[in-house]
């Protein structure tokens, strides 16, 4: 910083100034600064910085699972979120989901520089006394549901729901079967609940659920399995990717789609509108979710968000393509 000072022709104190970011430093004496920096070859310190301010401009993201569509599409909207408020993600991934991983996440952020941490997790596992935060780390949860414990940024789950089945009831469906998320999921959760209550409410007894793992080979099984009800004509499936498996199935035991059986799905994943048929799906704002949550922590860290127990629900839309329409007379 001195040398910087001595070519710049100013002193060690403005030199601070500029580095930081401070006002108080005219337009042409930062210019002469900032041209000795790149000069020199100098660059602050963050990490000597951050320990001076007590601000690391970084924030932690623990997650579960990478390797469902809506998850990964979340930690990216929080990274691009992130940078354009000029903050760093760190993902803390939990391997598998149990109380001691998601312990073991929590305290590994004791030994990493994070100013505040989003969780994209089941928050059932967030429930017991033994979890602990490191002290001043503001949490929101996206995704989940956590009650008046922590702020939480989420999809509308059940709207979402209840788009895709009253969708398919006023094409004219007696009923809709639903292709389930895993039991554990609490989205998966909602959707079927939603899904549910709908059916009841119109009138409408629902089906037996079937139930997937988010995976398209799963939504494949549950296909063979549906293509042989003879008194279905209509599915919602709880994402995009099982939805697809789904279709596939129907295609090989020669169920047409939406001649035979209408299908929903739920995500609006890029490639969807390139499944055939294009598929009918109810669409998620991941960039919004992601730029709440950030938005959120931010916030809490100034001492000026929302309290404890604050829950944000993001809309969702119904986007119809050609995999629903209205049943064949008779069927």
């Amino acid at each position: 910083m001195a040398d910087v000072a001595q070519l710049a022709g100013v002193s060690s104190q403005t030199v601070s100034r500029v580095s930081n970011g401070f006002p108080g430093v005219t337009e042409d004496t930062r210019a002469q600064v900032l041209a000795a920096m790149r000069e020199l070859g100098y660059r602050p310190n963050s990490a000597a910085r951050a320990l001076r301010r007590g601000e690391f401009r970084t924030l932690g993201v623990i997650t579960f699972s990478l390797s469902t569509m809506g998850n990964i599409r979340t930690l990216e909207a929080i990274a691009t979120s992130a940078a354009e408020h000029g903050y760093a993600v760190t993902l803390l991934p939990v391997a598998v989901p149990t109380q001691d991983e998601v312990n073991g996440a929590f305290s590994r952020l004791g030994e990493l520089a994070v100013d505040a941490v989003i969780v994209i997790m089941e928050i059932h596992l967030l429930d017991a006394a033994t979890v602990s935060l490191p002290p001043g780390v503001q949490v929101v949860v996206a995704d989940s549901d956590a009650g008046d414990r922590y702020t939480v940024v989420d999809t509308d789950q059940a709207g979402g729901a209840r788009d895709a089945v009253r969708h398919l009831l006023e094409l004219g469906h007696d009923t809709v079967w639903h292709l389930a998320g895993p039991e554990g999921s609490f989205a998966a959760q909602r959707r079927a609940n939603a899904w549910r209550t709908t059916l009841t409410g119109a009138g409408r007894t629902p089906p037996p659920l079937v139930r997937g793992d988010w995976s398209a080979a799963s939504g494949y099984r549950a296909g063979l399995l549906l293509a042989d009800e003879p008194e279905c004509t209509a599915v919602f499936a709880a994402n995009d990717q099982m939805a697809l498996g789904l279709l596939r199935a129907l295609h090989e035991r020669g169920r047409r789609v939406p001649g035979d059986i209408s299908v929903v799905g739920f995500d609006d994943i890029p490639e969807s509108a390139s499944f055939l048929p294009p598929l009918t799906t109810i669409h998620q704002d991941f960039a919004e979710v992601g730029r709440l949550c950030v938005e959120g922590v931010l916030s809490k860290m100034r001492q000026d968000g929302v309290e404890h127990g604050t829950t944000t629900l993001v809309p969702t839309r119904l986007v119809r393509r050609a995999s629903t329409a209205a049943p064949r007379p008779g069927r």
